[in-house]
């Protein structure tokens, strides 16, 4: 494909994130417009609930190129109602309802494809590195006896598959050997998709949400405000302090509960999240959620690196009045920008304006953190500030790829200065589609060969038409498996995946 077709760096969004990144791909919208900063969405009362798919603002892309396929794209659950097939990925629940549209999707992949998966848990591997690639590597022929599907039964404009596994592989396993050995496998997978799409003139665009390197030290995001005296732990005193005393926490629970057989899944299908989130809050640890004192605190830190001001207007127990609120950002600024590792006298930590990455939604983060390169940001409330990474090898960096091929694509072309919100209007350009008014991104002129028709006719710019939209989505129950679960089944998932303590 680089030599054939356009290739270039693609820029993520800040922070390079799943949940920010790929519905900025699908909608070429920045967050502030599609409206996803996490997987879950932080309310007044400092608790969460999972983004689901109805909650994403679109259109996206197989809103507008119908009929079309669309397989394992993160945030897409519960599957929408669309002109075309699709299987949700990345935030899904369970198999059940939901995970499809149609319903009856389902039960064909159930009988083609029945090891199909929709994730691995990591903390079921333990550091067996050789048993996670290996599991990793049965997750893609999986996928790709999906794909293979979806190729012979479905008819579409628009096909858009994503693969997870190099992410997956890549956090846990930062061996060359290793890397290149999936990525040639990709290759293959890949290949399949050249050969459908030139038999039919049809352009391939190949992307990804974010790219990735080796990471060895992480920052303890809530600790730094917490040395500052911007956060406070939540008090020692009562439940709290007793089962402290006794050597009860967090992390002492959660191995008696390996010990037993008991995990995530098995925990949050067995009790309701009432009651774990009211044992969370009386069993002492090192849990961003539950273990800050939102009360005494003027600011914290969630997710991949959001910032928030404790601000009174907009947190129940928030202590920062409006009017101080900027005083606090900049306070907040020299803080991590100073910070700096006690073992190289280096910074770690670079800092953006939250008003500055997404102007158009107030409810967004008011800073972004992300780590220089070699570290990582986490939440957690440690005891130190800057610590060597346990079980994460790698992590996420800004610049993911670009490639495409087809009819009118320029031949070995580079293509800089492109970005995630690029990807969607170079597409429906590319086609000869009109792009939405909506749309933060700009048509990749450079991609399209000279005189081809893209490369000549100019872009068409149209307002959405949003209630199509609107009343499809409105069909879609946030909790599509109808007994209340979906949100706790994908929170295990979540802890599963590393993405959350």
């Amino acid at each position: 494909m680089f030599e054939e077709g356009a290739a270039g760096p693609l820029e993520s969004t800040t922070p390079a994130s799943t949940p920010l990144a790929w519905p900025s791909i699908a909608t070429g919208r920045r967050p502030d417009g599609h409206g996803s900063y996490w997987f879950r969405r932080l309310e007044r009362d400092y608790s969460h609930s999972v983004v689901t798919s109805d909650e994403i603002g679109g259109p996206n892309a197989w809103d507008l190129v119908t009929p079309a396929t669309v397989a394992n794209v993160p945030m897409t659950y519960p599957a929408q109602p669309i002109d075309g097939n699709m299987v949700t990925g990345m935030m899904t629940p369970s198999k059940g309802p939901g995970f499809t549209h149609p319903p009856e999707l389902a039960d064909a992949i159930a009988e083609r494809i029945p090891e199909y998966r929709i994730g691995l848990d990591w903390q079921r591997f333990d550091g067996d590195e050789r048993e996670f690639a290996r599991e990793v590597g049965d997750l893609v022929d999986s996928r790709e006896r999906l794909l293979e599907y979806l190729l012979a039964e479905t008819t579409f404009r628009l096909g858009f598959v994503v693969f997870t596994a190099p992410d997956r592989l890549q956090h846990l396993v930062w061996d060359e050997e290793t890397i290149l050995d999936h990525y040639r496998r990709l290759d293959e997978v890949l290949a399949t998709v050249r050969s459908y799409v030139a038999e039919r003139d049809m352009t391939l665009f190949v992307v990804s949400d974010h790219g990735f390197g080796p990471v060895s030290r992480v920052v303890s995001a809530n600790r730094v405000l917490e040395r500052a005296g911007l956060l406070a732990r939540r008090s020692s005193g009562g439940t709290r302090g007793v089962l402290g005393r006794l050597g009860v926490d967090k992390e002492s629970v959660r191995g008696w509960l390996d010990r037993v057989g008991i995990d995530d899944a098995t925990l949050v299908e067995s009790l309701p999240q009432g009651l774990v989130d009211m044992v969370a809050m009386q069993v002492p640890g090192d849990n961003a959620v539950y273990d800050v004192d939102y009360a005494g605190s003027e600011a914290f830190v969630r997710g991949h690196g959001s910032v928030y001001v404790n601000r009174s207007d907009r947190f129940e127990a928030g202590t920062v009045d409006p009017a101080a609120a900027d005083a606090v950002k900049r306070r907040l600024v020299e803080l991590f920008e100073s910070l700096t590792d006690p073992e190289t006298g280096e910074r770690v930590l670079e800092v953006y304006d939250g008003d500055d990455l997404f102007p158009n939604d107030p409810n967004s983060p008011d800073l972004v953190i992300e780590g220089i390169e070699g570290y990582l940001v986490q939440t957690a409330l440690t005891d130190e500030e800057v610590l060597d990474t346990e079980q994460t090898a790698a992590g996420h960096r800004p610049e993911g790829i670009l490639f495409a091929t087809g009819p009118d694509v320029a031949a070995g072309t580079r293509v800089d200065g492109a970005t995630v919100t690029d990807v969607l209007p170079t597409l429906l350009h590319a086609i000869g589609e009109p792009i939405p008014s909506t749309v933060d991104g700009e048509v990749l002129r450079t991609v399209f060969a000279e005189g081809s028709d893209p490369a000549e006719r100019p872009s068409r710019i149209v307002e959405p038409a949003a209630t199509d939209v609107d009343d499809r989505r409105a069909q879609v129950s946030p909790s599509a498996d109808g007994d209340g679960d979906a949100d706790e089944s994908v929170e295990a998932r979540l802890r599963g995946l590393g993405y959350i303590d």
